[in-house]
């Protein structure tokens, strides 16, 4: 597809996953050669109509020349008028759109298949290293243009936010001032993609763990997903799998590992298959990152302000978490292989993260904003990296930089529901 077109699908994006009907293009993208039918039943299994949609507009982008004067065709035909003028609103009209495509030669790309059919290569026609590339090139194809999660529930699913600001003396802790700033971006946030947001406040280790069984024994049978926000002083911790750990009010800490554990398929069968989603925003150690130098153009002006504080301890022995026996039946020490799961921290493990006691978190603002700008388009993975872009840009007191990241055990795309407006869901 020209480069062209490709920017006006992707500029009108949000209109047409909400008002294309992709069963009406089926039959007319076929019989114009754009589609295969295995490609057609690849999108159809994508989803809902939104995900048939936003696969179907994906995939012309790589179909060639054809395919957007195709799909202009193909919406006249079914009496859609209003996106062809929508999306041709832009074009030039001294510069006339190719012929039409039923009088052209119809050359038709191989087909990508989830299971190639190798009898085809059982002749001495093909030599080996040729089947090896065919097949590999299609086990990619397939990878990459998987199904996406389904995530038409309503509600979506569960929110939990553990919002820990005013520490107890013994703790040896600092209160997190400008934290309830994030924990009302969020709440605000997850109820326009239509999550139930339970918010708990000031909650010491032993609820922080009462709060995560409770969770995990909800019924998930209805929803499609499951999200634990944790804000609150954290710190280095040994693990297996995910590192670091926050801090409770009184002080002891509950690893991120432990957090995860309580919703992974053993301890809460409802959510099995399901994404689980979980947001650190806590130190992941007390290393301060001065960045190194770039080029001028790879520079910006420092974001951070005076006011920034760290939610920092220093490392912290592992035995006081893991080891200690539970007075929940349903935790466990250990982690079974974590498929589904994907643990956004604010900051790389080691390192501290930034919170300006007047705006909140530099990690919480960015993800708030990513969110409202990209949710209807993008998935979530996506947008996690957008959110690495723009946080790292950051200075704290012009020197101090910071950079989140991620642990992603997702077996698939992940597209938020988008309210049309937000509308809070009682808990």
């Amino acid at each position: 597809m020209e480069e062209r077109h490709k920017r006006i699908l992707q500029r009108n994006r949000v209109n047409l996953v909400s008002d294309l009907n992709p069963s009406d293009m089926y039959d007319g993208l076929l019989s114009k050669g754009i589609f295969t039918q295995d490609m057609i039943d690849e999108i159809k299994r994508s989803g809902t109509r939104r995900d048939q949609a936003r696969q179907l507009v994906r995939d012309l982008e790589t179909r060639g020349s054809r395919a957007f004067p195709a799909l202009i065709e193909c919406l006249r035909e079914k009496g859609q008028h209003s996106l062809p003028d929508l999306l041709l609103a832009g074009e030039p009209q001294s510069q006339p759109l190719p012929l039409p495509v039923h009088v052209r030669p119809v050359v038709r790309p191989l087909p990508v298949y989830s299971h190639v059919d190798t009898s085809k290569f059982e002749s001495n026609q093909f030599p080996n290293f040729i089947v090896w590339i065919y097949c590999g090139i299609n086990a990619c194809f397939s990878f990459m243009f998987s199904q996406s999660y389904k995530m038409d529930a309503s509600p979506c699913g569960h929110c939990l936010i553990i919002n820990n600001v005013d520490f107890e003396p013994q703790s040896e802790l600092n209160n997190r001032t400008g934290s309830n700033i994030d924990c009302d971006k969020l709440e605000r946030r997850f109820q326009s993609l239509n999550f139930i947001v339970l918010v708990k406040r000031n909650l010491k280790q032993k609820q922080i763990r009462q709060e995560l069984s409770a969770l995990s024994k909800k019924d998930h049978s209805q929803c499609d997903c499951c999200v634990v926000i944790m804000l609150s002083h954290g710190t280095e911790v040994s693990h297996n799998r995910f590192p670091g750990a926050v801090h409770g009010v009184d002080g002891p800490n509950v690893p991120v590992q432990l957090i995860t554990n309580y919703l992974n398929g053993q301890n809460c069968p409802s959510l099995q298959g399901k994404p689980k989603l979980f947001f650190i925003q806590a130190c992941g150690g007390g290393e301060r990152d001065t960045g190194f130098e770039v080029t001028p153009d790879e520079d910006r002006p420092c974001i951070g302000g005076t006011d920034d504080q760290t939610d920092a301890m220093p490392m912290s022995s592992s035995s006081d978490s893991l080891s200690t026996p539970s007075d929940e039946p349903d935790a466990r020490a250990t982690l079974p292989t974590p498929s589904d799961i994907l643990v956004s921290y604010s900051t790389f493990p080691g390192y501290v993260s930034w919170r300006d006691t007047q705006a909140g978190s530099w990690y919480v603002e960015t993800l708030d904003n990513v969110l409202e700008d990209n949710a209807a388009d993008n998935d979530l993975v996506t947008m996690l990296m957008m959110v690495n872009h723009e946080v790292s840009q950051n200075s704290a007191k012009g020197l101090y930089k910071q950079m989140p990241g991620s642990f992603n055990f997702l077996r698939k795309l992940l597209y938020f529901q988008v309210l049309p407006c937000q509308r809070p869901i009682q808990a």
